[in-house]
């Protein structure tokens, strides 16, 4: 017995490794780049420190011997700010740097040695690769500015994926929307028989409020292993955080029969009274500064059982 309920616990921990491994790539950002002197050697041992502003928390990484680094498992968004030093160098600091959902960010920095005179300013380019690792393939990345900002009717991610040039409601590139991979913090929210809609749909609601949801990441056919699944869009969101200040919201929606049209192409359309509503709150901060926060979202919805203003029309035609 006691050998069983070893092995389960074992298994048990794999499971959940890899799970969290699985999740990593889409739930969180990186940052890479080169650090190189004057002269464009590589500086190995330098250190870079990024640290999200909003809530105090620090990344770090040390540069290999080709001058290269990698910071892995970013929380998405910022604004962070970046410092990058070496032994007799000058440091370089990077102020409003965001990161992108699923993307690596690059940076690339040269350090001046610590010189009392004025030397030669030098400004070089370089081509940007058309396949690198912070070009995966075609995406689009809605912020959470984007979300605040633009209207919605129906107050779910699908008004904002179409933001993407590819999308044709919730079909992408000519895929049927069934093809598509909905993923929230790395869980997965497909109709895998395509009997029905998302999750929540037979509601008219979306599983998670606009509120709560960090970034969108809409991808389609990428050559990142991190992303399969689809043969449609992989449609990635990742919800919020509390930072190290308190903040929240408040909103409230209404619609009723009032807000409809009364004809359509011509014809008197029959349309029966109804009130909906969604209520919803909003509010994150610290428990430990700099190391533990907390997000509450709340949200109540009103919506009567009736006819759908579509087969009413229907009907009288």
């Amino acid at each position: 017995m006691k050998r069983i309920l070893l092995s389960f616990w074992v298994i048990l921990g794999i499971a959940c490794c890899w799970s969290g491994a699985m999740a990593q790539g889409v739930t969180t950002s990186s940052m890479t780049g080169f650090i190189t002197d004057d002269k464009g050697d590589a500086l190995p041992g330098a250190t870079v420190v990024a640290v999200h502003t909003p809530s105090g928390t620090q990344y770090g990484a040390s540069t290999l011997a080709d001058g290269r680094f990698v910071i892995p498992a970013m929380r998405v968004g910022g604004p962070y700010k970046v410092t990058v030093t070496f032994v007799g160098y000058q440091d370089q600091v990077y102020d409003n740097i965001y990161l992108s959902l699923g993307t690596a960010a690059t940076l690339n920095s040269k350090l001046s040695e610590q010189s009392l005179e004025l030397g030669e300013i030098e400004v070089t380019a370089s081509r940007n690769e058309v396949f690198s690792s912070d070009r995966t393939g075609a995406a689009t990345n809605i912020s959470a500015e984007t979300i605040t900002s633009l209207p919605t009717i129906s107050r779910s991610i699908n008004d904002f994926t179409r933001l993407t040039p590819q999308a044709n409601g919730r079909s992408f590139s000519g895929q049927d929307s069934r093809f598509n991979n909905i993923s929230i913090d790395g869980s997965i929210f497909n109709n895998s028989f395509g009997l029905a809609d998302q999750p929540g749909g037979r509601t008219g609601q979306s599983p998670i409020s606009l509120d709560a949801i960090e970034e969108i990441q809409v991808n389609l056919a990428p050559y990142d292993v991190r992303q399969a699944g689809f043969t449609g869009a992989g449609i990635n969101a990742v919800t919020r955080s509390g930072t190290n200040d308190f903040s929240g919201s408040v909103f409230y929606t209404f619609r009723n029969n009032d807000f409809l049209g009364t004809k359509a192409r011509g014809t008197e359309v029959i349309s029966a009274n109804f009130d909906t509503y969604q209520l919803g709150l909003r509010v994150g901060g610290p428990i430990i500064k700099t190391n533990c926060f907390s997000l509450s979202m709340g949200r109540l919805s009103a919506k009567p059982a009736q006819l759908q203003s579509s087969r009413l029309i229907a009907a009288k035609l």
